[in-house]
């Protein structure tokens, strides 16, 4: 089952909200994507909360 779930983050550099898609291909990869506003890069972690997709977002300052 590889589907895509479409969520709004907020990007931890600029506070802008961006709709990105999560894969739960991705579950427990952490991996990284650009920002679609201020091009800074965004790590995701995705996980599977209830058979529901979330999605926590990191700046490369952030530990996780």
């Amino acid at each position: 089952m590889n589907q895509l779930t479409e969520k709004s983050i907020g990007c931890p550099y600029c506070g802008e909200t961006i709709d990105v898609l999560l894969d739960a291909a991705d579950i427990d990869a952490p991996y990284i994507e650009d920002c679609q506003v201020c091009c800074r890069p965004i790590s995701f972690v995705v996980f599977d909360d209830d058979n529901e997709l979330k999605v926590n977002v990191y700046s490369e300052d952030d530990t996780f």
